[in-house]
């Protein structure tokens, strides 16, 4: 898990993502209702079988997981260098990544293979 302290310097960090701090707060308002919305959707979807708020919780909260994608689609930073960095399990990255990039990619944010993200458009 990365330290508020790390995150607002990652979100400061042009370098770091690509994007204006602006933006990024412009996509967490605009994704992070979406990504809710389907988890809570995923979680519907199937009989509970423990009570509400039971159970594990997110290593990685949305922020975190938008971070990772940015700086994955930025730099090609493989999985197990994003997994040490935020602190979580490779496949923590990896299920993240597949999240975030279909919401991504509904807001009209796409790259094209060989490509990395360097700005928003």
């Amino acid at each position: 898990m990365v330290g508020n302290r790390t995150r607002a310097a990652i979100i400061r960090s042009r370098q770091i993502t690509g994007l204006d701090p602006e933006v990024i707060a412009e996509l967490v308002g605009l994704i992070g209702p979406l990504w809710q919305e389907r988890h809570q959707a995923a979680l519907a979807s199937r009989p509970r079988r423990r009570a509400v708020g039971a159970g594990a919780k997110h290593k990685l909260v949305f922020v975190d997981r938008l971070l990772a994608t940015l700086v994955h689609l930025r730099h090609g930073a493989t999985h197990d260098v994003l997994a040490c960095w935020f602190d979580v399990d490779r496949s923590t990255i990896t299920r993240a990544i597949s999240e975030v990039r279909p919401l991504l990619a509904q807001q009209g944010c796409t790259i094209a293979a060989g490509l990395r993200l360097r700005t928003l458009a």
